[in-house]
């Protein structure tokens, strides 16, 4: 599907990153506008969803969810979309809808490591361990390098104690592809304080914790690591 010309702009300033211009200038366009609706509220909805705002994101990613025809471009937003949703639902604690809308994709074979590792989180968040570690285990059958399950998979097993090497190596693993990431060194922190190695988990927690000291896990994990090894 050609994009209307008069969406070209937004969608030019979304794909330079910009996600804040582009969101302006979709919601400045008149409500007579020359473009597709259904366009429309799909590049509102991923701005709002890169910018953090999945209250104002859920209104236009269901809105392409129920309103987007048929057609095979249409088909695949619906299923990013629909994606997007419960990702969202996860984030904010939804998670009876969450496990709706993956089963949903999970039916017709979307993404499905991707969809399994949501939800073994939702498993996890409802304190399901050993169905939160089967799902891991199938995210992992289908993509061995899935980020999210080789590090969900790591910090549950390690939080667990139920098998401290093989959680290391998991979270190990997640490290080597983000090592930037704060959630992937806090995990290898967590085993390593699980492991007894607090010199170790220290210092993995103090980079996580200056990658992203907002996050209450980090920082719990943190103190956690201190009382034991100041």
């Amino acid at each position: 599907m050609a994009e209307s010309g008069i969406l070209r702009e937004g969608i030019e300033l979304y794909n330079h990153d910009n996600f804040t211009g582009a969101l302006t200038y979709f919601l400045s366009l008149p409500s007579d506008a020359d473009c597709n609706i259904m366009d429309l509220s799909y590049y509102i909805g991923l701005c709002y969803t890169k910018l953090g705002r999945y209250d104002d994101a859920l209104l236009y990613l269901e809105q392409v969810v129920t309103g987007a025809g048929d057609g095979e471009e249409n088909k695949s937003r619906i299923l990013q979309c629909r994606y997007l949703l419960a990702v969202i639902y996860c984030k904010s604690g939804r998670m009876k809808l969450a496990d709706f809308e993956l089963q949903k994709l999970l039916e017709i074979n979307y993404k499905p490591a991707s969809v399994y590792s949501s939800l073994a989180y939702v498993a996890w968040e409802n304190n399901d361990v050993e169905q939160c570690l089967e799902y891991y285990e199938k995210a992992l059958t289908e993509d061995n390098k899935n980020l999210t399950a080789l590090n969900g998979m790591g910090y549950v097993l390690a939080n667990e104690e139920k098998d401290l090497t093989q959680a290391l190596m998991y979270c190990k693993k997640a490290l080597s592809m983000a090592p930037e990431s704060a959630a992937c060194l806090d995990s290898v922190g967590w085993v390593y304080f699980k492991m007894g190695l607090y010199t170790e988990s220290k210092s993995y927690l103090e980079k996580a914790y200056k990658k992203d000291s907002q996050n209450t896990v980090i920082q719990e994990h943190l103190k956690i690591v201190q009382r034991v090894a100041d």
